[in-house]
């Protein structure tokens, strides 16, 4: 079996975060994250790259063909302020925005990025985990498993070498959420 081919699926409620100032740094990540040459603008290529790494595979011509109207005159590929508007315009095509209590939706929130992170589903991010997702995403900690063992032992608690949900969601509160 080949890699996952992308399709709109049903709506998902993390897709567009409730808090504006954090979907703007989830954005700004995943946007700098595909900008590989850091020339600031992601061309349809960086975003077939990036998708690939992260097992899905997403036909060029398809992506070209969404991404061609957001693309400025001149402009060789989305800069950040496209990329927004694109994101914007498949949240309320595709996805909506379902109206749900902003505390459950942040819960939500953080139990998807959380999954990203336990690949094994087990409840924990170990620090291997950790390690794997940091190699796909081609920060340089990916290969410095001792780096990323100090990441994990700032989080964990109740110093059992892993990050918990619980821990994951003290960490991820008092760094992103009170900037809302």
């Amino acid at each position: 079996m080949g890699p996952e081919k992308i399709t709109v699926a049903a709506p998902s409620q993390s897709f567009r975060l409730r808090c504006k100032s954090l979907n703007s740094l989830r954005l700004r990540r995943i946007f700098d994250m595909f900008d590989k040459n850091g020339d600031c603008m992601i061309t349809v290529t960086e975003i077939s790259q990036a998708l690939c790494l992260l097992g899905l595979e997403a036909d060029v011509a398809e992506l070209a063909s969404m991404t061609q109207s957001y693309i400025r005159p001149g402009n060789e590929g989305l800069t950040f302020e496209d990329f927004v508007a694109l994101h914007e315009s498949l949240g309320d095509t595709y996805f909506g925005f379902v109206e749900i209590a902003e505390e459950e939706q942040q819960e939500s929130d953080l139990w998807e990025a959380f999954k990203v992170f336990d690949e094994n589903g087990d409840g924990y991010i170990s620090a291997k985990e950790l390690q794997v997702v940091l190699g796909k995403l081609g920060l340089v900690e990916g290969n410095m498993i001792d780096n990323v063992q100090r990441m994990i032992g700032y989080v964990d608690t109740n110093h059992d070498g892993r990050v918990d949900f619980e821990e994951f969601k003290v960490m991820m509160r008092a760094t992103i959420l009170p900037s809302c």
